[in-house]
């Protein structure tokens, strides 16, 4: 099962909670919004395009991240 992920910027709080809980899958900018990555390589938000792999491993960590989202701005899509 393959899992990906991606950020809906409108409604971003910028809490930092997702980059805290799964590192490997988001970061925060400098625009104080959260986006979702592959390695070094960050996505532009929304959609499929914005949409980033999770990382093998990293299945729970990014589910906790869409849990505890206090803006509930992250979308997870299995395949």
């Amino acid at each position: 099962m393959g899992m990906k992920v991606w950020i809906d910027q409108d409604l971003c709080t910028g809490d930092g909670l997702c980059e805290e809980i799964a590192p490997a899958v988001f970061t925060l900018l400098d625009d104080g919004l959260a986006y979702v990555k592959e390695g070094t390589k960050v996505f532009n938000p929304g959609g499929q395009s914005g949409m980033a792999v999770v990382p093998a491993g990293m299945e729970d960590e990014t589910i906790e991240s869409a849990e505890e989202c206090p803006g509930e701005c992250i979308f997870i899509e299995t395949d």
